[in-house]
């Protein structure tokens, strides 16, 4: 008997549906006559779940007995012995009670596939193996169960069941995942927005990867030349005209056609100089690609279809998108362009775009930076004209119009000459001119065939070709270097105008500076090195590049001064001379942009002093108002109680004592923020971290609150955290002060809720209060000293607390930072980070999940409720069932 085939429903999170379309496929196969049953389905109380299993045979479970708890798993010898055509199993990634008769569910799959028997069975996209550091990362929580990503890829078919983040955070809202009483911790923490949907995302690659490699395997089998691609790498060939922008968007159009498009735009530089291109138009084609989600790559090489094909296969393009040529009609005499060779050479893996676009045929237009050179390609054909072209004449006039007469071959001759000044300046024309006057005088001036000149008629004709070549080889070559010089120098000044108004604008890093530099001149590396005095080492101000900085200047190929004690280093290439003027440019900024980062520091110590003095200015307002309330109140009772007019009972007095104790204990507390905010302004808060468990420091934060106001939840799982204690306690007591001080009043019970949960390296505190909440613009304002929310009292307190408690967790390496509490409340979040303790390991070196545990007896005077905990095996296998 044949294997048997394997479905798996896949979805992002619990609750999305897969168990519910398990069943569903389950009731339409038993319609259609197929033996179907359940052999394990775990409905979890979900009542649309459990109608589900109604109708279907299920195979009754094992049970086991582990800790004192007995639990139920599936019968694999059962399911062996009804030997149906169809066996539902779900939650493929669970790991079976110990004594079971294997480890993993998986396991229990296997031997049911062996058997001949189908399966369909279930699981979560962060139960894969190879995504357990990616889950964990996203959602803070280490899954530890898990199955192979081999299993789930040998399943025959895999199907997504997807939902929304916000279609999945109702149906928790609505109650149909979880109990009500654990809907909000839930909303709060794993099934936030964000986790959803990274958690779909997710999902959804993983899916589309299996998809590739089962169309990979079906060309393989019905062996399939041809690419089909399914998911499109785009390449855009940039040039630095304005064309760039039009071939960008119609790049980005048509990557949003396909899976999972990219787009890559590439501009190739030659490495003989400054870029050919408009710095500033590359500049803004570079934001606009960036802005569409793709990305700006700077290739330098010489042949620019070889080497834009080079990039295009290197990084695995299906798509090369290129502009319509620029060039007049007549310039296409010099080859077929660049889009016309991308294409030839392009082969049948990689298709080519052409576009159109406004520049089309208006010549390229664009400044050429390569000083005084006209080019290899153009030098090459000068020189082939001015040797090869006189040869070709005279052959021609001797054999085909040998009686023109010698003035009208000394005029084609000329022609030939002017035409070698024009390709290639001075020197083509010079050895064009001498070789075509040896050639007259051989072949056409009389005695023939001798260098002799027996007229002296003749002997004027040809010096005066030769002058007059030679005139006009220099006035073309002077024209051609004159415009090469100003198509120079307006690339210089396009550069130098873009870069001024750049760093006068304060938009150029100095690490976006240097990079200008590295892809301007093509070099490997650039640093800017300065040193304190002539005699002190160089040191790296800023470098980029992946070649290592050099630590001297003398080191570079390139360096370039910057006053007496800074200088730009270029490794790479020696650049030219004339480069030199831009790269002093280059250099100059370079010194400014240091300069104002500087002094943006400054400022910023600058600002910092000055909201010293406001707060300084504040406290002296706290201390006048705030202060004066509690003092007063001591000094009334102590009067009072001194007065011998008249005669205090001892309830009198008890109740003025009580008075003056709370009076102190304001006054106290008042001043102890106040001593607590002046060490964070001064920045002389010195931390003491050590690795503690929370629940040695929590409890001890709620003794300032009123009895029976607050529950507290820590999960006895929880890692270790690395915190100063005393830091951790007074921030954790001034924000359960806040929320219980704004809880709303009269409400029975406790209306303040602490809970703790591990994110990755880092731990939550959670305080959730049910109280008026505050809008999202003041979130941020609440944290402020001397800022108090609403129309709280001015007794109430002069508005350092929650200040005070991000300082500290801030100096902690901490955040503080407020949320909406799902139903009304505010909720803040306190993170710390995560001891790097060894932790309790099991037989695969893994920490055991241990279940929260709940309090149900007063700690100290804070009424912090406390259960007895469960018993820890049948909990922890209990909360291993809960996702």
């Amino acid at each position: 008997m044949g294997r048997g085939k394997l479905r798996i429903y896949l979805g992002a999170a619990p609750g999305v549906g897969k168990t519910y379309a398990m069943l569903s496929e389950a009731h339409r196969r038993v319609e259609r006559g197929t033996d179907c049953v359940v052999a394990f389905v775990e409905h979890h109380s979900r009542p649309r779940t459990e109608v589900m299993l109604h109708g279907l045979e299920q195979i009754p479970r094992r049970e086991l007995e582990y800790r004192d708890a007995v639990f139920t798993e599936m019968d694999v010898d059962a399911a062996l012995a009804r030997r149906p055509q169809v066996a539902l199993v779900d939650e493929l990634a669970h790991t079976n009670v110990p004594g079971s008769r294997n480890d993993k569910r998986w396991q229990d799959v296997d031997e049911l596939l062996v058997a001949g028997i189908d399966v369909v069975s279930t699981v979560n996209i962060q139960h894969l193996e190879s995504l357990g550091d990616v889950v964990e990362s996203i959602t803070g929580v280490r899954q530890r169960e898990t199955v192979p990503d081999e299993v789930v890829r040998r399943a025959d078919q895999i199907e997504l069941v997807d939902m929304s983040p916000q279609a999945l955070r109702r149906r928790m809202a609505h109650g149909n995942i979880y109990k009500p009483d654990k809907v909000d911790a839930a909303l709060s923490n794993y099934f936030r927005p964000g986790n959803l949907t990274a958690l779909r995302e997710l999902a959804l690659l993983w899916v589309a990867d299996r998809v590739d490699e089962y169309l990979n395997e079906y060309r393989s089998e019905h062996q399939v030349s041809r690419i089909w691609g399914s998911r499109e790498r785009i390449v855009v060939g940039l040039t630095g005209g304005a064309e760039g922008r039009t071939l960008i968007r119609r790049a980005a159009r048509l990557a949003e056609k396909g899976a999972g498009g990219e787009v890559m735009a590439v501009y190739i530089a030659g490495s003989d100089g400054l870029t050919s291109a408009s710095p500033k138009e590359l500049a803004v084609q570079r934001t606009l690609v960036e802005d569409l989600g793709g990305t700006f790559h700077h290739v330098v090489g010489d042949d620019i279809p070889a080497a834009l094909l080079d990039f295009a296969r290197g990084v695995n393009a299906t798509q090369i998108v290129l502009g319509v040529s620029r060039r007049k009609s007549w310039q296409y005499v010099f080859g077929p362009g660049v889009g016309a060779t991308v294409a030839r050479d392009s082969g049948p893996d990689l298709d080519v775009h052409l576009i159109t676009h406004d520049e089309v045929g208006k010549g390229r237009g664009l400044p050429v930076a390569r000083g005084a050179r006209l080019g290899r390609v153009r030098m090459r054909w000068a020189w082939l004209v001015g040797v090869a072209g006189p040869m070709l004449l005279t052959l021609l006039l001797t054999n085909v119009a040998a009686d023109l007469g010698l003035a009208n071959d000394m005029l084609l001759f000329l022609t030939v000459t002017v035409a070698a000044a024009l390709l290639g300046g001075l020197l083509p024309a010079l050895a064009a001119a001498l070789l075509g006057s040896l050639l007259l005088n051989w072949f056409f001036t009389p005695p023939v065939h001798t260098l002799t000149v027996d007229d002296p008629k003749n002997i004027v004709a040809i010096v005066v070709f030769v002058g007059v070549a030679v005139a006009v080889a220099s006035v073309v070559d002077l024209a051609a270097r004159r415009t090469q010089q100003a198509a120079r120098l307006r690339a210089e000044s396009e550069i130098l105008s873009f870069l001024a108004g750049s760093v006068l604008r304060g938009e150029t890093s100095l690490e976006a500076l240097l990079e200008r530099v590295r892809e301007t001149f093509g070099m490997e590396s650039v640093a800017l090195l300065e040193r304190e005095s002539d005699v002190e080492p160089w040191t790296c101000a800023g470098s980029v590049g992946p070649r290592r900085v050099v630590d001297r200047p003398e080191d570079a190929d390139v360096d370039m001064p910057v006053g007496d004690h800074m200088a730009l280093a270029l490794t790479g290439r020696v650049l030219p001379a004339e480069d030199r003027r831009v790269l002093a440019a280059f250099a100059a900024q370079a010194a400014v942009v240091l300069d104002r980062q500087r002094l943006q520091h400054e400022a910023g110590q600058a600002k910092d002093l000055a909201e010293g003095n406001r707060i300084r200015t504040a406290l002296l307002a706290a201390v006048s108002h705030d202060l004066r309330t509690p003092l007063a109140g001591i000094k009334a009772a102590v009067s009072s109680l001194r007065s011998d007019d008249v005669a205090w009972s001892e309830q009198d007095r008890a109740e003025l004592l009580e008075g003056i104790e709370e009076g102190a204990d304001r006054l106290d507390h008042l001043v102890g923020n106040l001593l607590d905010m002046s060490r964070l302004q001064t920045g002389t808060v010195t931390t003491l971290i050590r690795e503690i468990d929370l629940d040695e420091v929590v409890p001890m934060a709620l003794g300032g609150v009123p009895e029976d106001s607050v529950v507290l939840e820590i999960p006895e799982s929880l890692p270790m955290v690395a915190v100063d204690p005393g830091l951790l306690e007074r921030s954790v007591a001034n924000v359960v002060e806040n929320a219980v001080k704004y809880s709303p009043p009269g409400a029975a019970g406790p209306t303040v809720f602490v809970s703790a949960s591990a994110l990755g390296d880092r731990v939550e505190v959670r305080v959730t209060d049910r109280g008026p909440g505050v809008p999202d613009q003041a979130k941020e304002r609440i944290f402020e000293p001397f800022q108090r929310y609403g129309d709280a009292p001015r007794g109430a307190g002069v508005g350092l607390g929650l200040a005070v408690a991000r300082g500290f967790a801030e100096a902690m390496g901490g955040t503080l930072d407020a949320e909406d509490t799902p139903g009304g409340g505010l909720t803040m979040v306190l993170t710390v980070r995560a001891a790097r303790t060894g932790a309790e390991s099991g037989s695969d070196g893994r920490r055991e999940a241990v279940p929260p545990r709940r309090l149900d007896a007063v700690v100290g005077t804070a009424g912090v409720r406390t259960d007895a905990a469960a018993s820890e095996g049948a909990a922890a296998w209990a909360e291993r069932r809960t996702i």
